[in-house]
């Protein structure tokens, strides 16, 4: 066959079509999990909205099983809701969003999730998704589709409304799905999410009609993340190509100042110093590829203040602690928020784990409880994939047995882990393991030695005492015998000697049960600690 026999079947396809062939990159694959990916994707939308809109969050997820394989979703929120000109675009349209573009910490980051659903519901039923919203504005419900050839929403049954609601509900019909209460399933994510965000207050009605009520635990809206530039030292060539041709500036060095963070007159003067055969007076749309590359190459040799810090938004450490305590009811409870650190050179991010001992810590098996890992990427928790994430990598290369854990798989713990960043390194598009990016993983591993080293503390606080109370028993064993042969002996009252001998015995043994309950503690995260603590690993 020659060329044009070959190029005959040559054809062009829409991103959503590539999406609908590729389904299992979204997250859609195994009926668990499309079911659980579909909840999230509503979910974090949600919790999105809400709190860019100053809202405390109360979500209703709801599912309902039609048979063996379809169920329906809704899920309805009280937040700003979707303006009915964008209803379309923001719920139908692969890559089409208010996130993806902007440098700010957000749960979703892509522009595919809601548009995802869609699609799926569309491959799976044939049916459109129904939509509620109210707005400031109106107050309307619609049906909404996608046009997979083309990436085209369609938006059909177009009704105003004028109840007064406010807010966002979405019922999606999906087929070669199911239900299960398992490690994986809806109800785990919905209770992992409620543990993550303690602001948040979750009802989830399940198929059988039970109700599962997760109330906020804190009253106080997480603080707004502060939308950024990016840093000089995050970015790529291909970075400062797309902006400079799209830049409105009319100089090179104008386009940097104004493009990236930290890039002051001084930094451009610097920068001209090291680039001396750019014309950095030149319109940036001029700019050539491979200046583009000499300039990222000069970035490298100027010394740059850190990304500013304030575009992070974390759980809290005493959120953290409450949560935990709500909802794992442990016996002891350990926690770290590391200071903000950077990746590749200039992507802000911070870490904050946690460690849950005793109680409903752990996971049951049929051999008792067992450990358990329990991570989150800017608060969404991920369920899936967890060999393939950096934070199981972290867990995985600690030596626990440092730290009085023999058997770190057979214990009652619960490990909970949240990486906090502008931009999440998701190793797929399914958006379920963050990438083994070394700043990361070394930053997990300090806040987790820092917990572990405070369950230490309690650990061997516990088998001390336990041992003293071993003690204490059976000296108590033999002190009636003792006071009748002392009495005979002496002469005195048994009953006075029994009740001296218990009282001394007593007055001992409060000092040491005393002393150990005082091992115990919050956890500390010093960098003299951690740095110990590295060097012991």
């Amino acid at each position: 066959m020659d060329a044009d026999e070959i190029f005959k079947e040559f054809k062009e396809q829409s991103v959503s079509e590539f999406f609908r062939k590729n389904s299992q990159m979204l997250g859609y694959s195994g009926k668990v999990r499309s079911l659980t990916t579909a909840v999230h994707e509503y979910v974090t939308n949600s919790l999105d909205a809400c709190e860019e809109a100053g809202v405390l969050p109360e979500i209703m997820v709801k599912v309902t099983q039609l048979d063996e394989t379809k169920y329906t979703v809704t899920v309805r929120d009280n937040g700003p809701g979707i303006p009915e000109k964008l209803v379309g675009s923001a719920l139908a349209k692969v890559l089409s969003g208010t996130k993806f573009h902007r440098y700010i910490q957000q749960r979703g980051q892509q522009g595919i999730g809601a548009a995802g659903c869609t699609l799926f519901s569309r491959m799976t039923t044939g049916k459109p998704i129904h939509v509620r919203s109210g707005t400031e504005r109106q107050s309307y419900t619609c049906d909404v589709t996608i046009e997979i050839k083309t990436n085209r929403p369609i938006v059909e049954n177009l009704e105003k409304l004028s109840d007064g609601f406010r807010g966002l509900e979405i019922t999606a019909e999906l087929g070669e799905v199911k239900y299960e209460k398992s490690d994986h399933g809806v109800y785990e994510y919905i209770k992992r999410t409620a543990l993550s965000n303690p602001h948040v207050s979750i009802t989830l009605v399940e198929p059988d009609g039970k109700e599962a009520f997760f109330p906020r635990s804190s009253g106080e809206i997480p603080k707004r993340p502060k939308q950024i530039k990016p840093h000089p030292l995050g970015v790529q060539v291909n970075d400062i190509v797309d902006f400079a041709h799209f830049s409105s500036e009319r100089t090179v060095a104008s386009f940097l100042s104004e493009t990236f963070s930290r890039v002051t007159k001084s930094k451009v003067d610097e920068l001209g110093q090291l680039v001396p055969g750019i014309d950095l007076k030149k319109s940036p749309k001029d700019l050539s590829w491979a200046e583009a590359e000499e300039i990222v190459k000069a970035f490298g040799k100027i010394k740059w203040m850190a990304p500013e810090l304030d575009s992070l938004s974390t759980i809290g450490r005493a959120q953290i602690e409450a949560t935990i305590k709500n909802i794992l009811n442990p016996t002891f409870v350990a926690v770290v928020e590391r200071r903000p650190s950077v990746f590749r050179g200039g992507i802000p991010f911070v870490v904050e784990a946690g460690i849950a001992y005793g109680g409903d810590a752990g996971k049951a098996s049929e051999e008792g409880m067992r450990s358990s890992v329990i991570r989150f990427a800017n608060k969404v928790p991920l369920l899936f994939d967890g060999s393939a994430c950096a934070i199981t990598e972290a867990v995985n290369t600690i030596q626990w047995r440092r730290y009085g854990i023999s058997d770190f798989e057979e214990q009652p713990l619960s490990v909970m882990v949240n990486v906090s960043s502008v931009y999440i390194p998701y190793s797929g598009v399914g958006k379920q393991a963050i990438s083994h990016e070394d700043e990361i993983i070394g930053e997990i591993r300090l806040a987790l030695m820092a917990c572990a080293k405070d369950i230490e503390r309690y650990v061997r606080g516990e088998r001390a005492k336990s041992l003293q109370e071993s003690r204490y028993n059976m000296i108590m064993r033999y002190v009636g015998q003792l006071a009748s042969d002392i009495s005979e002996i002496s002469g005195k009252d048994r009953g006075d000697i029994e009740a001296s001998l218990r009282k001394l015995i007593d007055t001992k043994y409060s000092r040491l049960f005393e002393g150990n309950a005082e091992q115990g503690g919050e956890a500390s995260d010093s960098e003299e600690d951690t740095a110990e603590e590295g060097q012991a690993e």
